[in-house]
């Protein structure tokens, strides 16, 4: 082909492939490449078209024999993101290390650099590369947000808070920075400062769209409480997160019957029975109610009540030895159905939700010593996602399955009055242990939640809890075996 017809193909096939049109692209790019099996930048954009295609294999074939033609510096940056997406971070190291041999270090590439050696858990060379990329661009937004998540991954939530300050002065209206910046104050337990930048929160902002879009008349017409005086109001609070948020911050409730009128909660409605179990005085509601047939004068969504009541961190941790209890004619039936034995009765749960992160899934067979425990009898309390794990389990040992009886968290929390020591992940079951002073283990993954603090030798929010970190790198049978050690020695 010669070249002004391959200049003719190629200015085609590129418009097609900047279109979108990548079909058409590549076959353009295939007709030049049969003419010449060297053209390394046909052989890059073809790699980059089998990349969109989620052909990796092909994309990195493609894109290794260019560099090999011609090491061009956007080569390697294909090729490095060809590993990036396949989460194969080693040989993405190894590509831009290559980069910057040839090179040298610019923006993009110590960018590059800080983030796959921050995937790696190395955290002082992702620092270092990090800090270079803030050199060479001093104003950059992402790199200090890039550096404030990486100081709170490695567990130093100041640095992380003076990195997401710079990113305020760079945008002050970065709500994701404010976002991130609260959970930081929240992590060194500054609540103080952390629950005003909580307030920018995504599930605040969803929590009130969903109720406009019930209540289209009333919330619109309602304003939302800021923690004025309402002793003579009705005030609606409504969930915006998980379950176990819900049960962490119900320790509230009782103040905030104090400061008005009349109190009408919507938890989810798996947690309803057990607010009115234990919220005598509380309108609880089950489902919305007909617009027609409701009234209040404030709402507020429920995880800015600490800051509506005007909390912070002298006294956020109120009712650390429980405030829930469970229903005594549940607790029976549990006990006659499941408990009626002398054993010590430890309840297990592995998984939560993992639609946000997959971090806190616990690989059932680490708690396969458990069963080697003397007097011992394990249950699960695994629900949903997850439960099919179960069958791992119960086809080696003798394990009882609690969770096809749990109808909602009352009927679960008349389980776990039953219980002697839940060991969980990160999870609802944990929060409502902790609520009702049973004595519960959490296995947190080494990135683990704001709430925990940086001190997890001590449970601000639950006196019945301890709190166990898998070390970087550390698997979870080797947490657990941490765990048994001390079951053991504790029944000494």
């Amino acid at each position: 082909m010669d070249e002004k017809l391959r200049k003719e193909y190629f200015e085609k096939a590129f418009k097609l492939h900047s279109a979108g049109n990548i079909v058409e692209a590549k076959n353009l790019y295939l007709k030049i490449l049969g003419e010449n099996s060297d053209d390394y930048e046909v052989l890059n954009l073809l790699g980059m078209i089998e990349f969109q295609q989620k052909n990796f294999s092909k994309a990195e074939e493609f894109v290794k024999k260019a560099i090999s033609l011609k090491p061009v510096r956007y080569f390697y940056e294909t090729l490095a993101h060809i590993y990036f997406q396949q989460k194969i971070y080693q040989k993405e190291l190894e590509t831009r290390l290559e980069e910057e041999k040839f090179f040298g270090l610019d923006f993009e590439l110590a960018f590059g650099l800080g983030l796959v050696y921050k995937n790696l858990l190395n955290f002082e060379k992702s620092e270092y590369y990090y800090l270079k990329a803030a050199d060479l661009e001093p104003n950059s937004r992402d790199v200090y947000f890039n550096l404030a998540n990486l100081y709170t991954l490695f567990h130093i939530p100041a640095k992380a808070k003076e990195y997401y300050l710079k990113c305020l002065e760079i945008n002050p209206d970065d709500r994701e920075s404010k976002y991130f910046l609260a959970l930081n104050y929240f992590r060194m337990k500054d609540y103080n400062n952390g629950l005003k930048y909580f307030e920018v929160r995504l599930c605040r902002e969803t929590a009130i769209d969903t109720e406009e879009i019930t209540y289209p008349n009333l919330i619109p017409s309602r304003p939302i409480w800021g923690g004025e005086d309402i002793s003579d109001k009705t005030l609606y609070t409504y969930y915006e997160a998980g379950f176990g948020d819900m049960i962490m911050f119900a320790r509230y409730i009782p103040l905030l019957q104090k400061r008005c009128k009349k109190l009408i909660i919507k938890p989810q409605v798996q947690l309803s029975q057990l607010f009115r179990d234990n919220f005598e005085g509380v309108e609880v509601m089950d489902y919305f109610y007909h617009e027609k047939d409701f009234d209040f004068d404030v709402h507020i969504p429920f995880l800015s009540v600490p800051y509506a009541l005007g909390l912070g961190t002298d006294n956020m941790f109120i009712s650390r030895k429980g405030y829930l209890k469970a229903d005594n004619s549940k607790v029976k039936e549990y006990k006659e159905n499941f408990f009626n034995n002398d054993k010590f009765k430890i309840g297990i749960k592995w998984q939560g939700n993992t639609f946000y992160e997959t971090a806190r899934v616990i690989n059932v067979d680490a708690f396969s010593g458990l069963f080697d425990l003397d007097n011992v009898q394990v249950y699960s309390a695994q629900t949903f996602e997850g439960a099919e794990e179960f069958e791992k389990l119960s086809s080696k040992y003798n394990i009882v399955d609690l969770s096809k009886s749990f109808k909602d968290f009352s009927y679960t929390a008349a389980a776990v009055e039953n219980l002697d020591l839940i060991i969980c992940n990160d999870t609802s079951l944990a929060h409502l242990a902790g609520a009702m002073n049973k004595q519960c283990v959490i296995l947190l993954p080494y990135n683990y939640n704001w709430r925990w603090h940086t001190d997890l030798s001590y449970c601000d929010w639950y006196e019945s809890v301890k709190l166990y970190l898998a070390e970087k790198n550390e698997s979870w049978n080797s947490v657990m075996e941490r765990v048994i050690h001390d079951i053991k020695i504790a029944a000494k």
